[in-house]
């Protein structure tokens, strides 16, 4: 008898999950506790921007022409007890207000609230960011509180916003964490497919599970903290920290990914995972391992306000009163419409608060930045953005961006000054068209 799978949660990590489950050919059905979230997801539509996503919804939910019919969303605890041999819980994990630690209350209720509706055999995933240690306290309270013979499993999710649909389909690895060979067997069924096609299997305990997607985490951060360190060596040095990374990123044991300096990482996720990271070390009795971790945060946040000193060098050193920035970027990142810590959102509304005039445009993002700083101005397009202004800062990487006509922008700003704050445009082009060009880290570049 084929599984049947639920998925609790249904946000970004849970409807993405839920859409690809359908796609490899499993039964599914998607709870969240939030009735206008349901209703959206049960017309094949999503309330975030990711490219692809709904696309799959659209191929699978039940109710759409032309669907598998294989995906259906429901509010209802009892249902999915009653539906699922598989129960993947995939609920928010953010940082808790005023400390660097993890809010587990969303993951605890999930679990709680799922608990009593288990009265079968059943399989319970989770597949949410938590600190190292919770996989057994929740398998305990699965074992208190379910009728049934449950047993937990930690799966870790590794998705990159505006490649979730690419990354779960075709996962460059699959953890699981498994307390039984039984267990461990379920999964490779659930998986079969992308280990079929080469993604590598990895099994271990619940704590290495738990540590891989906080670990990669802090890696990364770390990466990308290293070459805006080295952007600040290289400006008071008159260095070129792109020329600077080409080299080094040539080195093996190196590479060249995520070396481009600039403003500096935000989201949802790489800053509340490695703060919740530390946090978790210190409770552990270990918080010196990780001491580097503040040092990797503090020139990720530093990086926001040398962009905002740079545009404040431009438009003449003194007061932001009375001068207009145009901002191209809103999300902090580009194929996203998530705006959480944002870098880009962050520099707009400083130069806004210092009495600067921002008009922000983003391709994707405009609305959730509405939601966080109405007061900015927002613009239609990038050429409405930079109209009038003293200043242009380019503060999110989207392909539109790169392909802007720099002589249209020239005809309608008021000094031709650009900062590139993602070292992503061509500064060639730009000085040819009459610009003042300065990137992060690039001085003399």
């Amino acid at each position: 008898m084929a599984l049947k799978i639920t998925v609790i949660g249904t946000g970004y990590l849970g409807a993405t999950h839920a859409a690809a489950m359908a796609e490899l050919g499993f039964e599914v059905l998607g709870l969240d506790i939030v009735p206008e979230k349901i209703e959206m997801l049960s017309a094949g539509r999503v309330p975030m921007y990711e490219p692809g996503l709904e696309e799959l919804l659209s191929r699978h939910v039940a109710g759409i022409e032309g669907s598998s019919g294989r995906l259906r969303f429901t509010t209802s605890w009892e249902e999915v007890g009653e539906f699922g041999d598989v129960h993947f819980v995939c609920v928010n994990t953010p940082q808790k207000h005023g400390e660097y630690g993890c809010d587990m209350s969303y993951v605890d209720a999930a679990f709680s609230s799922l608990a009593p509706w288990l009265t079968r055999p059943v399989l319970v995933v989770g597949k949410s960011t938590v600190p190292v240690g919770s996989a057994a306290r929740l398998a305990r309270l699965l074992r208190e509180q379910a009728p049934g013979d449950v047993e937990l499993v930690w799966n870790p999710e590794f998705l990159r916003e505006g490649f979730a649909v690419q990354d779960t389909l075709h996962p460059d690895r699959i953890v699981v964490g498994v307390e039984s060979e039984g267990a461990e067997k379920l999964l490779r069924e659930v998986y079969a497919t992308p280990v079929a096609q080469g993604s590598p299997f990895v099994v271990t305990d619940f704590p290495t599970a738990e540590l891989v997607k906080t670990s990669a985490n802090s890696f990364l951060a770390t990466k990308i903290s290293f070459i805006n360190a080295m952007a600040e060596i290289c400006e008071a040095a008159g260095g070129d920290v792109a020329k600077l990374a080409e080299a080094i990123g040539y080195d093996e044991r190196i590479g060249a990914k995520f070396l481009r300096a600039g403003i500096g990482f935000g989201g949802g996720c790489l800053p509340k995972d490695i703060r919740a990271f530390m946090a978790r070390a210190g409770e552990l009795g270990v918080d010196q391992a990780l001491t580097f971790l503040r040092e990797v945060d503090s020139i990720n946040m530093r990086r926001r306000g040398h962009m905002v000193e740079l545009a404040r060098e431009a438009v003449g050193g003194g007061t932001f009163l009375g001068k207009r920035v145009g901002v191209l970027g809103a999300t902090f990142k580009p194929d996203s419409d998530d705006v959480r810590d944002s870098p880009a959102l962050n520099v707009a509304g400083q130069i806004h608060l210092q009495g600067g005039q921002v008009t922000v445009y983003d391709p994707k993002g405009m609305a959730n930045a509405l939601g966080i700083f109405p007061t900015l101005g927002y613009a239609d397009s990038a050429l409405d953005a930079v109209r009038g202004a003293d200043v242009v800062l380019h503060l999110t990487e989207w392909g539109e961006f790169r392909e802007l006509d720099p002589e249209a922008l020239g005809a309608v700003v008021s000094s031709r000054i650009v900062l590139d704050g993602r070292n992503a445009l061509d500064g060639a082009v730009w000085r040819e068209a009459g610009w003042v060009y300065r990137a992060m880290g690039r001085p003399s570049a």
